[in-house]
């Protein structure tokens, strides 16, 4: 066992980045945060400057080094999943900006190879579906719209990276190009059953196998920093997906145990164990974490916007100050009156997957108000939530006994009340939200040492409040009935125009 062992998490979100370092037990002790810009080109499209995202990252982690005190044992890295980056391998930089995650530019090519019959196969290899959510069709567009990319490409010139993989070759100065099982299998190119990079799916997406990472399991030996870029060289003991992370940081480490996410989007995942279980309601089915080559695996439902709509209240809006006052107003109203919002801002994911489908606001009248805006914004993600946890229950023949939430809306104490009702299942909260960060970190130590195993990772998770669902059942099911109704119609004002 390390003497007093600290463990370092970079968290690499969609709007900041995060740095914070936790004591064994899970303790934070230094925290520093920096957002960034997002860049919005055109409709449906979304992007950042790498720049952004290393200069951010780089900026948290030497100011919580700086204010370090003790032995750091290892760097966990977790970060937004699916954002794609294309660089150069002899200078280091990046060829066109970060695709992310949300970006539908390449819906068109994704319905192309559906109506061509490739979804099955695809399904099958990946547990994908074919989406512009993940990273094929993105490095196949950034190949085809920079000049000379391709030919860079198949020179063996370009790398390609999830954002874990670019901030592990900028933290080693180049010397280290990897990813980690989750990260992998996101992009539609890793065969989740074989744990390998896939010849026919790269074939079919058009990928040079010369761009991909090594792929290592979660906790790895990933290499050390740099001296030049840190001052000193540290041990990158772990990368993770942010929604794995969550998984391991809620200590869902057991067949059917279920953590939902509530951050920029909204993920829900559920530990399936050793069997990767084809979904029947279009959830995906995806690597939860890979440790000493034992892969256990996960279905999971992605919501695209959940905090990003609270964001969208407040800055382009106006209606709400801060985040916090969304609860107040919320709490005000016996009710939502009527009010719905259907937050596809950027089309919808889990169970739906209509990469064309815009928000809408529905069931205003003269009296509606900020207030119930703000109501129908957080209800929203309820029954997003509530209809992942339907299908999770149906995939896999049991409806989960209780439900652990984390992330930034989580503390939200109105929308866990109503995400118990909805969903009619029993939510817990932890004493720290911040799971993702906590994840890596904890994942970093078992490669380190700080941990024996996952058992002893189990046993360290602290709750801080349990909410029980109180709302009848027939008022539940004419709440979800009416939102039901208000997904069908913004779908079909979304339908594509011929």
């Amino acid at each position: 066992m390390i003497q007093t062992p600290l463990l370092l998490a970079i968290d690499q979100g969609t709007t900041s980045s995060r740095a914070i370092l936790f004591d064994a037990s899970g303790r934070p002790l230094q925290v520093a945060q920096k957002e960034f810009p997002q860049h919005y080109p055109r409709d449906g499209w979304v992007e950042h400057d790498p720049e952004d995202i290393w200069s951010s990252t780089l900026a948290v982690t030497q100011e919580v080094l700086s204010r370090a005190q003790g032995t750091l044992a290892s760097i966990g890295i977790t970060n937004q999943r699916e954002t794609t980056i294309v660089w150069d391998r002899a200078s280091g930089e990046p060829i066109y900006n970060a695709i992310v995650w949300q970006d539908r530019r390449t819906a068109d090519t994704c319905e192309q190879l559906r109506e061509a019959g490739h979804e099955v196969e695809v399904n099958a290899r990946t547990g994908l579906l074919l989406d512009p959510y993940f990273c094929a069709t993105k490095i196949a567009w950034i190949l085809d719209h920079v000049e000379g990319a391709r030919q860079s490409a198949e020179k063996g010139d370009l790398a390609f990276g999830t954002v874990d993989t670019f901030l592990l070759w900028r933290l080693t100065d180049g010397k280290v190009h990897a990813t980690d099982a989750t990260n992998a299998s996101r992009t539609s190119l890793f065969n989740i059953h074989q744990q390998h990079w896939d010849e026919t799916l790269l074939t079919l997406f058009n990928v040079p196998v010369s761009l991909l990472p090594q792929v290592k399991d979660s906790a790895a030996d990933f290499g050390t920093t740099d001296t030049a870029v840190l001052g000193q060289s540290i041990a990158v003991g772990a990368l993770v997906g942010d929604q794995q992370a969550a998984l391991v940081g809620q200590a869902c480490l057991a067949p059917g145990m279920l953590k939902s996410t509530y951050g920029t989007g909204c993920f829900a995942i559920l530990n399936t164990g050793s069997e990767a279980l084809a979904s029947r309601h279009r959830l995906l089915t995806t690597v939860a974490y890979r440790i000493q080559g034992e892969v256990t695996y996960a279905l999971e439902g992605s919501i695209f916007m959940a905090g990003a709509s609270v964001q969208w209240l407040r800055d382009e809006l106006g209606l709400v100050d801060s985040a916090n006052e969304t609860a107040t107003l919320a709490a005000g109203l016996d009710s939502n009156e009527g009010v719905y919002l259907v937050p596809a801002f950027t089309g919808l994911g889990a169970p739906h997957w209509n990469p064309y489908a815009r928000g809408t606001l529905l069931g205003m009248t003269r009296a509606t108000t900020p207030a119930h805006i703000a109501r129908a914004t957080l209800e929203a993600v309820c029954y997003q939530s509530a209809e992942l946890l339907g299908a999770m229950a149906e995939d896999s023949g049991q409806s989960p006994a209780l439900l652990r939430i984390d992330g930034g809306m989580a503390r939200n104490d109105w929308l866990a009340q109503f995400l118990a009702d909805i969903s009619n299942t029993l939510v817990e909260r932890p004493v720290l939200l911040e799971t993702t960060a906590l994840g890596a970190a904890r994942l970093a130590g078992l490669q380190s040492g700080v941990f024996s195993s996952l058992d002893e990772l189990g046993g360290l998770w602290r709750g801080e409040r349990t909410f029980t669902p109180q709302m009848n059942e027939s008022q539940r099911q004419t709440l979800l009935n009416t939102w039901r109704r208000a997904v069908a119609s913004a779908v079909l004002f979304s339908q594509p125009k011929d």
